[in-house]
């Protein structure tokens, strides 16, 4: 059985939720982190979800997880290894560039009170991901998703970047290719499931 930890609020939980979910696969959800601690075989030595056991391979890092699960099962991940490429690029952009911005500005406005914020180091967080975006809509132009008209791995860590970017009620401009595509995923359950549904805490 495979055995997932981390709270179901935890945007990097939320990918590898929403991928075992899309793949069909039967797992346990544990949770950690936060309120609810680390048990004691809980499996990163980083402290930090996810893991997982998957029959007792372990495993941290929630894109590395993504890639794992949607490699072992022969789905969502590309076969072409351009595409394979360019949607392995995507996932590292999600998490070295789009979520760098999108951080600090879902800390500043939901896990700070409104006394204690920077408000000038949210706005600025908040143009350099609105920056960002600008990138992923022009490589969307003409594609239905990341990297091209069929859902693959990079729809996911991007996927939940973008409900929360929506979630936040930050200023935002129109982006006709981004926006079709969000609207595009909120169409699949396991979306809703796992991201979707979740408040913001």
């Amino acid at each position: 059985m495979l055995k997932i930890w981390g709270r179901r609020n935890s945007i990097n939980v939320q990918k590898v939720l929403w991928c075992c979910d899309e793949l069909g696969l039967e797992y346990e959800q544990r949770d950690a982190a936060g309120a609810f601690g680390f048990p004691d075989d809980f499996v990163n030595p980083n402290k930090l979800v996810p893991a997982i056991s998957d029959d007792g391979f372990e495993l941290w890092e929630s894109n590395a997880i993504v890639r794992y699960l949607s490699a072992k099962h022969g789905k969502l991940a590309p076969e072409k290894l351009e595409h394979l490429a360019g949607a392995d690029r995507w996932m590292d952009w999600q998490a070295t560039t789009l979520w760098n911005g999108i951080r600090p500005v879902f800390w500043g406005l939901v896990r700070t009170p409104p006394e204690e914020r920077d408000e000038e180091a949210i706005e600025a967080a908040r143009k350099q991901t609105e920056a960002a975006w600008d990138i992923l809509e022009a490589e969307m132009d003409g594609r239905e998703y990341a990297i091209g008209d069929t859902f693959t791995i990079a729809d996911i860590p991007l996927g939940a970047s973008i409900h929360r970017w929506h979630a936040l009620g930050v200023h935002r401009k129109p982006r006709p290719n981004v926006d079709g595509w969000y609207e595009r995923l909120k169409e699949r359950p396991a979306f809703r499931k796992n991201v979707v549904e979740i408040p913001l805490t």
